[in-house]
């Protein structure tokens, strides 16, 4: 396989193996539990694929929570790129990232990625199942890492809390909420100390994405489901949230995989907006 090959969105257990050894691509084991912050580090350490590194959700892809800004803040993107740097990661590095969770969390670091100016990042479509599914090999040999330089081009992917309560109600934003139809609800919210949505949100559910053995639907699927759920709208108007930021990120990988491309992320997410009571909040199955 030639070392010209590039991935942006996902890439097969198969195609993956084929590069292990390719000096310029590293990859990311971004395994998490939201209920146990050690869980990632210690199956990590376990077995992993050949050649991974580890980064996790709360010390490397977040920021500092301020009680305020969400349970998932954006990092410092000079700090994130020096991080990914210390890994081996440079500018025409071909990152992957994969989890055990049907890509929930490896969807987070790619978007970091790209937000960072960096698309030669790709998600393991079906993660470490698929991974061993295919029969390939596990190791809990941890890699030595040799030190890359990182230049951020930071991309304007991103909104806050501000431009999503200015444009609540207008034609130029759909907003689309990426947790589960109970949470959207305001049901059963364990996680956040308010349950319900943003007025105006609508529900899709992250895991729609996936299909069979916890891989991503065909890109003509995830076409026309999320057509039918713009209701022939521009991608563009599209601002993907979710509890804190992380699930959102699956959305958005769904649609550019679906070629709908060019929607942005609302980092902070419900935990941000519910953590300020004069912001409005929705409740039931409607908008």
């Amino acid at each position: 396989m030639s070392a010209a090959a590039s991935y942006a969105t996902l890439i097969g257990a198969q195609e993956l193996a084929q590069h292990l050894d390719d000096p310029d691509w590293v990859i990311f084991d971004c395994r998490h539990d939201l209920a146990n912050g050690d869980f990632g580090r210690d199956v990590y350490a376990r077995a992993h694929l050949p050649g991974a590194r580890f980064l996790h959700l709360d010390e490397d892809l977040s920021g500092p929570m301020t009680g305020t800004n969400g349970r998932h803040p954006l990092p410092d993107p000079v700090a994130l790129a020096q991080r990914l740097a210390r890994a081996g990661v440079g500018n025409d590095t071909q990152v992957i990232a994969y989890d055990d969770a049907g890509g929930m969390f490896a969807a987070r670091l790619w978007w970091l990625l790209r937000w960072l100016g960096h698309h030669r990042v790709a998600v393991l479509d079906g993660g470490l199942i698929a991974w061993c599914e295919a029969a390939q090999a596990l190791t809990a040999e941890v890699p030595r890492a040799t030190p890359a330089t990182f230049t951020v081009a930071l991309q304007p992917g991103v909104v806050n809390a501000s431009y999503v309560l200015d444009h609540l109600g207008r034609p130029d934003m759909l907003l689309v909420d990426a947790r589960s139809p109970d949470r959207y609800r305001g049901e059963n919210e364990t996680l956040d100390p308010v349950g319900g949505h943003i007025p105006g949100a609508i529900n899709r559910f992250f895991r729609d994405n996936l299909g069979a053995h916890g891989r991503f639907k065909q890109a003509s699927v995830l076409r026309e489901e999320f057509g039918t759920l713009l209701k022939g709208s521009d991608a563009r108007r599209v601002v993907h949230q979710c509890g804190s930021g992380v699930t959102a990120c699956h959305n958005l990988l769904a649609m550019e995989s679906a070629g709908l491309t060019g929607s942005r992320l609302y980092a902070g997410s419900w935990s941000e907006w519910c953590a300020d009571p004069a912001r409005p909040i929705a409740t039931g199955p409607g908008s």
